[in-house]
């Protein structure tokens, strides 16, 4: 019953298998917890699906078909005890999680046809696939929650923690930053967006007049750094508000098939949208964006409101994070006081992980100190203006309580979570109806489980 938490981590990243290629298996029933059974597919499609997912990176883990079995009894245990407990689910999220994860495989494959043949199933058998395994997956997370309660640690208990770690085993860390930014975006003027609004309606014309193709023109002028990937093509659908730009969204469902767009100004430039196909919500459109310039002088409008913010940080009549909130036009760093975070959403990073514009800004900071005005260039390839903030600054070390608190803390909880998990299944797994197939009968991790499934077999 080790590893509990780390377990219902990976059978939360298992549940595509409804999506997925046709896949032929002998199939049979190798567990059974209360009603709940658990076919060998299930363990092999998981196990097919964590390997998709993990393509292309370095070093990653797939699990065993014990630890997938081990996960799926965790959770239908967790979901028998859920429904006993009376805890329910909210069938409305339910579906827009669904829907979600259904326009997501579409968006991946290309089109819903292709989809379906690759799968093997109509849109309507994966949704009925998916709904039961999501509340499955809900009632899991409901109950695991129920559980653990509003579980923290005291300082006492992360300093008893970390004194029980074997030394030689403490993770040792590269020298890392805390950083933040606020960030401006210089408007282009007027006549310079005129400029470009012109050239995307001659694009326009020469489609429609038949003497280029969308594709073409996408190729030779569009700045969107996707085309590469996906010739400017994309799936959208009308409730994905989130993911969309309001008026690129709304701006592609005016349009009927075959239609091109005025130019549409969205907070990445502007566009002209062709629909190349549409189904109710959903459609596939394909867009040119053209990103209008900006001069020095828009540039150096900016950085003069930035002097003027450092100034204020450097008097203390206002903090950073009032700063960002205030000010910043960065939707990413926003809403988390400017804090640039790591791949794990840690603020602590290494250097490699900004970009190299701000590496040499970095260079010649001390902690506590603000650069001036710095001109960079982001992902999509526009010219922004940014003021950063250097936090902290920490050298080589193996980890310790004064520098990495926050760290062990975390690990610590983490810890007692599955210690309590681990006490709670220990109790409750003889109370189900337990089977597991002989041919993982020397699954290492199981042996509660065993142990209850030998005591059906002899009664």
């Amino acid at each position: 019953m080790k590893r509990v938490i780390v377990v219902l981590l990976i059978m939360s990243g298992a549940l595509t298998s409804q999506a997925q290629s046709k896949k032929v298996v002998a199939d049979k029933i190798i567990a059974q917890v209360g009603d709940k059974i658990i076919l060998h597919s299930d363990i092999t499609n998981a196990i097919s699906d964590i390997k998709r997912q993990s393509q292309g990176q370095e070093n990653a883990m797939i699990p065993t078909e014990c630890q997938i079995l081990e996960g799926q009894l965790i959770q239908k245990a967790l979901v028998l005890q859920a429904m006993k407990d009376s805890l329910t689910v909210n069938d409305e999220d339910i579906e827009a999680d669904m829907e979600n994860r259904i326009r997501s495989f579409i968006s991946s494959y290309g089109s819903k046809d292709v989809l379906e043949e690759i799968a093997g199933k109509t849109i309507y058998q994966m949704k009925e696939d998916f709904r039961e395994a999501l509340k499955e997956q809900e009632l899991a997370k409901q109950m695991r929650a129920k559980i653990l309660g509003s579980i923290k640690m005291t300082p006492t208990e992360v300093k008893a923690y970390y004194s029980r770690t074997p030394k030689d085993s403490l993770p040792f860390y590269e020298s890392e930053i805390e950083v933040s930014q606020i960030v401006l975006q210089p408007k282009a003027n007027k006549d310079v967006e005129e400029y470009v609004a012109k050239q995307l309606y001659d694009y326009k014309k020469q489609v429609e007049s038949g003497s280029k193709k969308f594709e073409q023109l996408v190729k030779f002028y569009s700045e969107d750094p996707g085309k590469a990937e996906n010739a400017g093509q994309y799936n959208l659908n009308r409730n994905d508000k989130n993911m969309w730009d309001p008026a690129f969204l709304s701006g592609a469902f005016r349009l009927k098939e075959g239609q091109i767009s005025s130019v549409i100004k969205s907070k990445f430039g502007l566009h002209i949208i062709q629909m190349v196909s549409r189904a109710g919500d959903d459609a596939v459109v394909r867009h040119i964006l053209r990103i209008p310039p900006v001069t020095d002088e828009e540039i150096t409008e900016a950085k003069t409101k930035l002097d003027s913010i450092r100034k204020q940080l450097v008097a203390g009549s206002i903090s950073f994070g009032e700063a960002v909130s205030k000010y910043s036009e960065d939707e990413g760093s926003k809403f988390s006081a400017g804090a640039i975070s790591g791949r794990d959403g840690s603020t602590f990073i290494t250097i490699d992980q900004v970009d190299k514009e701000m590496v040499v800004a970095l260079k010649d900071m001390k902690p506590g100190s603000y650069s001036k005005p710095q001109v960079f260039t982001d992902e999509r390839g526009s010219k922004k203006v940014r003021l950063i903030y250097l936090k902290n600054r920490t050298e080589p070390h193996r980890e310790n309580l004064k520098e990495d608190y926050n760290r062990v803390s975390q690990r610590a909880l983490e810890d007692k979570k599955s210690g309590i998990l681990e006490k709670w299944f220990k109790e409750h797994i003889p109370t189900y109806y337990i089977s597991i197939d002989k041919e993982f009968g020397n699954c290492a991790g199981l042996e509660d489980w065993k142990k209850a499934s030998n005591n059906v077999v002899k009664n």
